[in-house]
């Protein structure tokens, strides 16, 4: 079954790979004939698409290990996307209408085999809440660290897509303090007021060691790293006997110009990993297949009842989208951004 389409679509693609970090003219928003429609696939109309800072490293030099496939000059950016079925071939197990999530955005229309798209079944209240990159908190919170009654929690990064939904996560899950980073005194206030951290140490305003012991004066039980650098180093200073650190991200590194977007080596102090008895692990989704499921059956619930919220900023239009990715590179977002089309 097909609908009436357009003969032309849109995406964006990178039009040249950028030495350092990638700018608006890297990016190119071009008029392509419509994808044809073949047997296991279905046209999807793209509704929302989530923009990542990892794109940052798949345009680099420094990928290896990365589990996605480079971008080079020419190629169509791609990322998690909700959007409409609006065309299928006969025997889909898709039907015309149907909302589906994939990773196949940066794009008006998708091609998206039967495999790769995931039908939205009213588990999340908002379909664009299945763009929010929650399960790697969750996940780690989870599977890595735990989160046990009175813990103090250090989120780094922690007005970013993660890590704003990361300290809501550890708060429900039984933390009893719960302590961010971020880069600006405006965000710091959101965290605090909108999302209930207990206090946030700022970057950028002298040693982070120190602003850290200022706000954890005992110390931490467990970190959600989502920056790696100092604040990694700082955490580990601060950390009480047994903590718990799982790492999910190292902007510190992915988001420098100076480097290749994957790497962001620290020298840390292995003798008080040892004396504290520390641990630190780095969470890999693809150790854990059931966390995506299971996070978003307990993200629906939590939202309904308000224990979480999503934090996103919605930008209108695939023409500004060229734009969101080096204003997110740079921090001018809190939480997620999702281009909505």
């Amino acid at each position: 079954m097909t609908a009436v389409l357009p003969r032309t679509t849109r995406e964006i693609r990178l039009a040249a790979t950028p030495e350092g970090l990638p700018g608006p003219e890297h990016l190119a928003v071009v008029d392509t004939p419509m994808p044809v429609l073949r047997p296991g696939h279905v046209l999807v109309r793209n509704r929302y698409f989530l923009v990542f800072p990892g794109l940052r490293t798949l345009m680099g030099d420094e990928i290896d290990g990365v589990p996605l496939p480079p971008l080079r000059g020419g190629d169509t950016l791609f990322g998690p996307a909700v959007g409409e079925v609006v065309a299928v071939p006969p025997g889909s197990p898709l039907r015309v209408g149907d909302t589906v999530s994939h990773l196949l955005g940066w794009r008006d229309h998708a091609l998206v085999a039967d495999a790769e798209c995931a039908l939205l079944d009213g588990t999340l209240p908002d379909p664009v809440a299945r763009l929010a990159p929650g399960a790697a908190a969750y996940g780690a919170l989870t599977r890595l660290t735990g989160v046990r009654e009175g813990d103090t929690v250090l989120v780094t990064g922690a007005a970013g897509a993660v890590g704003s939904l990361a300290g809501q996560i550890a708060r429900v899950l039984g933390a009893g303090r719960v302590i961010g980073s971020t880069g600006s005194p405006e965000k710091a206030a959101r965290l605090v007021s909108e999302l209930g951290y207990d206090a946030v140490v700022l970057r950028g305003t002298g040693s982070f060691a120190e602003r850290l012991a200022g706000a954890a004066p005992d110390g931490i039980d467990v970190l959600l790293d989502t920056v790696g650098g100092e604040q990694l180093a700082a955490a580990l200073g601060a950390a009480r006997p047994g903590a718990r650190f799982a790492l999910v991200g190292a902007l510190s590194g992915q988001l420098s110009p100076e480097r290749g977007g994957g790497s962001a080596p620290v020298p840390l102090d292995t003798f008080r990993l040892v004396v504290r008895g520390v641990s630190v692990r780095g969470y890999r989704g693809a150790d854990h297949p059931e966390v995506d499921a299971e996070w978003t059956r307990r993200f629906g619930g939590w939202l309904r009842s308000g224990e979480l919220s999503f934090p996103h900023t919605r930008i209108a239009g695939l023409d500004r989208a060229p734009r969101a990715l080096p204003d997110l590179i740079e921090g001018r977002y809190f939480g997620a951004v999702v281009v909505e089309l």
